[in-house]
């Protein structure tokens, strides 16, 4: 069975929105966008890289994926790039048609809980997702994230969509890696408390 981790930036309020640019997500108002962009250093990098260089697949919502593609594929000067181009990408979405426009992206249709628990099941590389709250928040809920790498930022914004909605269900994590790096982020890596009792 793959298992599923999820690489998120977050403030110490919890919200996720926009991380990357001015203009990544604006929903609601929001009026922070690129707050993570003046925390990068060598540390976060390297250990980003390190949580990309194994064989993963890529899990995407719609939005993320959309956003992604618009970006990544042109920024030809960044490592980053042929990782994401030549990746094998799933996405989550009831809207979006096949064929997908980026390079080895497969759509998964209906329930995205229920496909991504059906392609869980079956063999291949561990998936990753990065951003995509709205799936990640869907995936917690039916107990399918492995793990999460978390990027905790010294910030508080105020406002802004977070990663764990008050909606009620509980989960217990247990720390299993921390790394501090020299901007004052904290990249911490949790798993659910379950799956580190049993391993």
């Amino acid at each position: 069975m793959r298992s599923i981790s999820v690489t998120m930036s977050v403030t110490l309020d919890g919200v996720v929105q926009g991380p990357g640019r001015p203009d990544e997500d604006t929903r609601g108002g929001f009026e922070h966008g690129g707050w993570a962009g003046p925390y990068n250093d060598e540390v976060k990098g390297r250990t980003m890289g390190e949580g990309m260089a194994g064989p993963h697949d890529l899990l995407f919502g719609r939005r993320t994926y959309e956003d992604f593609y618009s970006v990544w594929p042109k920024r030809t000067n960044n490592p980053f790039t042929p990782v994401l181009n030549s990746a094998r990408k799933y996405v989550a979405s009831r809207t979006l048609k096949a064929p997908l426009p980026w390079d080895n992206s497969t759509l998964l249709e209906g329930d995205a809980a229920d496909a991504v628990a059906r392609l869980k099941r079956e063999p291949g590389n561990d998936l990753l997702v990065m951003g995509s709250g709205v799936l990640i928040e869907s995936l917690r809920r039916h107990n399918l994230v492995d793990e999460y790498m978390l990027l905790i930022h010294p910030l508080v914004l105020g406002n802004g969509r977070c990663m764990f909605p008050h909606d009620g269900t509980f989960a217990k994590l247990t720390l299993v890696k921390s790394v501090p790096t020299t901007t004052g982020v904290i990249i911490a890596t949790y798993r659910p408390a379950a799956s580190v009792a049993q391993s």
